[in-house]
């Protein structure tokens, strides 16, 4: 804590404003924002919309919207193109210092050649890079789709060069991983530092009393999320699996579900913890994913991951430490994986400790820290 003090200290002076690509829902990107609002509790927090009835934490900070607030949170997926609008027209050059979190294009602000821009990238936006082909596949507009299909294929070619122009913008980088900083290099060819993002690990503690019987997998049921991977595997393997979550796939994935598979819609942080504290392994099937917070909620209560081997889990899935890998997105992949899993023991304790450098005080250090290295 004596960084953050002496940190923010010297910039009590300064003029220090929040950016971020939208306020509408509770998750990691969310949690950054927040993170950042109490180190710097007097800075405004620019955004193109805010729901506080989605999420309250942000009740005693000035939160200034434009004029995308006047349209329905809803229609958030519609809008890359006019929130490309509004950000590259805000123009915050008043302020001495800036952070945007952004994996979409509120990194596009526009500063003063003396304003300090910091970004802490979650990804370079995926739907013109990594995840353009799935967005194009499962735009996820309903009967819309083909309208949706029509407008991306129209607008990805100067979409792109305008996001790769957005990304020029700050002076430094800040990626949440090690995938996404190689993904910036990719696709925006800049070099970023890696700050990995605040896990709230003190609600996910680690409770040797309680038995451990079956599987767990969380998460929005989207397609590139493929919990139907793990559905398909788990029936065929006859063992217990608990899906937790909700989304479009939701319906499909229960009619395909064998009996050993039980579907819990909504659950509470207390009901994950309970989950995750009897569960025998963490299920994260997926190649999306550039950090991945809910594997290291699921560690931090002891339980090890089966996860594919790419992406964000790279950074803290330990081979036989705290979990397993699975290298092909196929069911026989993970169904071996599985099989692999179950033949090896875990000390419980281990895992859970092996996540600790992912806590928020773990973050908020290493944000001082770079902050004061960049005013230097």
């Amino acid at each position: 804590m004596a960084a953050e003090i002496s940190v923010v200290k010297k910039i009590e002076d300064m003029k220090v404003a929040i950016v971020c690509d939208w306020l509408t829902g509770i998750g990691g990107a969310e949690r950054v924002v927040l993170e950042l609002h109490k180190m710097f509790p007097s800075a405004p927090i620019y955004t193109s919309q805010f729901d506080p009835n989605k999420i309250d934490w942000f009740k005693d900070a000035d939160v200034i919207t434009g004029w995308l607030q006047k349209l329905p949170t809803s229609l958030k997926k519609f809008l890359p193109v006019l929130r490309a609008i509004y950000f590259s027209n805000l123009n915050l050059d008043k302020y001495d210092f800036v952070i945007s979190s952004s994996g979409a294009e509120a990194k596009g602000i526009k500063t003063g050649k003396n304003t300090i821009h910091i970004s802490y990238i979650h990804s370079p936006t995926h739907y013109y890079w990594s995840r353009y082909e799935e967005y194009l596949k499962n735009p996820g507009f309903g009967a819309f789709d083909w309208l949706a299909r029509i407008g991306l294929k129209a607008l990805v070619g100067p979409m792109r060069m305008w996001d790769k122009k957005a990304a020029t913008r700050p002076n430094y980088l800040i990626a949440n991983s090690t995938h996404t900083k190689n993904m910036i290099k990719k696709y925006y060819d800049r070099d970023s530092e890696v700050i990995f993002p605040p896990v709230n690990l003190e609600d996910f503690k680690f409770n040797d009393s309680k038995k451990r019987k079956g599987f767990v997998i969380t998460g929005r049921q989207t397609p590139y999320k493929r919990v139907d991977l793990a559905v398909s595997a788990f029936k065929e393997l006859n063992q217990e699996l608990t899906v937790i979550g909700d989304g479009p796939e939701h319906d499909k994935l229960v009619a395909s579900a064998g009996k050993n598979i039980k579907f819990i819609d909504r659950a509470d942080n207390e009901d994950l913890v309970q989950a995750y504290q009897t569960s025998e392994a963490f299920i994260f099937p997926t190649d999306t994913e550039d950090f991945g917070i809910a594997p290291v909620e699921a560690m931090a209560t002891g339980t090890p991951v089966i996860s594919y081997d790419k992406g964000g889990p790279l950074d803290y899935v330990i081979e036989d430490v705290n979990g397993v890998f699975f290298s092909e997105l196929t069911k026989e992949s993970l169904i071996s994986a599985v099989n692999k899993f179950s033949s090896k023991s875990f000390d419980y304790l281990k895992v859970s400790k092996s996540v600790s450098k992912f806590s928020i005080i773990e973050f908020n250090d290493a944000m001082n820290t770079y902050i004061k290295k960049v005013r230097k």
